[in-house]
């Protein structure tokens, strides 16, 4: 077939047979890939609003396709172009290089098609989450790595491609022991954040979605990089932390092993309080609540003052969300509660009038008139 178009072009002058080819190896590229994407839109029967490995990628590995195909195909006419050596070797290496860099883009693309099938596979809407947050903190790093390799590797591909940049880095071998110790002292601080995001990774003190107090700031820990933390405020702040500070200073992790947790409800009462009837109170509201788990409902005097007394109510939630909304739920009718039925009961101050009553004279400092000072 492609002796056939080269007999058929043989008659017209060579600039034009080769734009003609070129713009012959551009359609056919962007053909295949119209019919691609036209057969692999009708295997998509799943929902707009569902995942689907195929719509994943069409979205991932449409436009790269659309550059790698035409490429490809221009490659493929090169031979039939009527071309003097030097523009021979010049156009190859410019089509050579545009391959490179295009296939590049197919497998930055085949990353995020994985990467997309793992957090379809791994979804952290689920109320008990610790493996799913596992894989997608994996997922981060991994999914970051393997793009920068493939950007390294596209580059020196590129640069090896060119004989005279081979010579150049055959020259510079002598000078990579200098070097290196240079770069090294140059970026120590970025390499041991990199080191640390190796280690967050893989030892995973924290992990994606991970509820955290650090710095006196309660948040969720919303992206991982290589070098930096992003941890989302309880009120929409972002807090940014350098990657290193989770592997150099404490902080609490809420969710490291689980997500449920134990919230407490502290309430300051008079000693005249009902303690039976509270803690009656206390269970009807806890038993007949959706957000508790069944698992932890203790309600406890745990402290006494010279005013008040403390009472203590520790119940369990599957997440720490539920858990400050059970709290706030409690603390509010339990002190409707002590208000309506027991008003006696809130704190109050006691003073006590003793001794027997003196002269008035006596009282204002002067013994000849109470009206004189």
């Amino acid at each position: 077939m492609l002796d056939q178009i080269q007999q058929s072009l043989s008659h017209l002058p060579s600039w034009l047979g080769n734009i003609i080819l070129a713009a012959c190896a551009l359609i056919t590229g962007f053909a295949i890939k119209g019919l691609l994407s036209l057969v692999l839109h009708r295997s998509a029967k799943a929902p707009v609003e569902e995942y689907s490995v195929i719509r994943s990628i069409l979205k991932r590995l449409g436009t790269p396709v659309t550059y790698f195909l035409p490429v490809l195909m221009l490659n493929a006419f090169l031979p039939l172009m009527e071309l003097r050596p030097k523009e021979l070797t010049v156009f190859s290496s410019i089509v050579e290089v545009l391959l490179i860099i295009t296939f590049g883009y197919i497998l930055i693309g085949i990353v995020k098609v994985f990467e997309d099938y793992v957090v379809h596979a791994y979804d952290l809407k689920k109320s008990n989450n610790l493996r799913e947050r596992k894989i997608r903190t994996q997922l981060q790093f991994i999914r970051k790595l393997s793009v920068s390799v493939i950007v390294i590797l596209v580059v020196c591909a590129v640069l090896l491609s060119f004989e005279s940049l081979r010579k150049i880095g055959t020259g510079l071998l002598t000078g990579v022991g200098v070097g290196g110790i240079i770069v090294g002292f140059a970026a120590q601080r970025s390499l041991a954040n990199f080191l640390a995001g190796l280690q967050i990774a893989f030892t995973q003190p924290i992990r994606i979605d991970d509820v955290l107090i650090v710095e006196g700031e309660w948040g969720r820990v919303e992206e991982i990089t290589l070098t930096y933390v992003v941890l989302g405020i309880w009120d929409q702040r972002k807090l940014i932390l350098p990657i290193n500070y989770f592997i150099e200073k404490p902080f609490q992790n809420w969710t490291r092993t689980g997500s449920a947790i134990l919230g407490t409800v502290f309430l300051y009462l008079d000693y005249s309080a009902p303690v039976d009837a509270l803690r009656a109170e206390f269970e009807r509201l806890v038993t007949d609540h959706p957000l508790w788990d069944k698992r932890v409902k203790v309600m406890q005097v745990t402290n006494a003052t010279d005013r008040t007394m403390e009472v203590r109510l520790l119940i369990s939630a599957v997440n720490s969300g539920q858990a400050f909304d059970l709290r706030c739920f409690l603390r509010e009718r339990m002190i409707a509660f002590v208000q309506e039925r027991y008003p006696e009961s809130l704190p109050k101050v006691r003073a006590e009038m003793s001794g027997e009553k003196k002269p008035i004279a006596d009282e204002l400092g002067t013994g000849r008139s109470g009206m004189e000072l």
